[in-house]
């Protein structure tokens, strides 16, 4: 089972949140792409970063 802290998670949308009303859409998305990646490797150790590049249709 993975250790994924709720709490911390919220924090850390709340402060890509707060970067998107400052109008930084560059560093949201980074920071985005930061979590994702981490909570991906919490999910599934073994996996390496970027290893799941599944994507909808409508993502770009």
């Amino acid at each position: 089972m993975s250790d994924i802290n709720a709490q911390r998670v919220a924090e850390r949308i709340e402060t890509v949140l707060d970067i998107l009303v400052a109008g930084d859409y560059h560093s949201a998305i980074r920071n985005l792409e930061i979590l994702k990646a981490e909570l991906l490797t919490q999910v599934k150790p073994d996996a390496s970063p970027g290893a799941d590049d599944s994507r909808s249709p409508w993502e770009i």
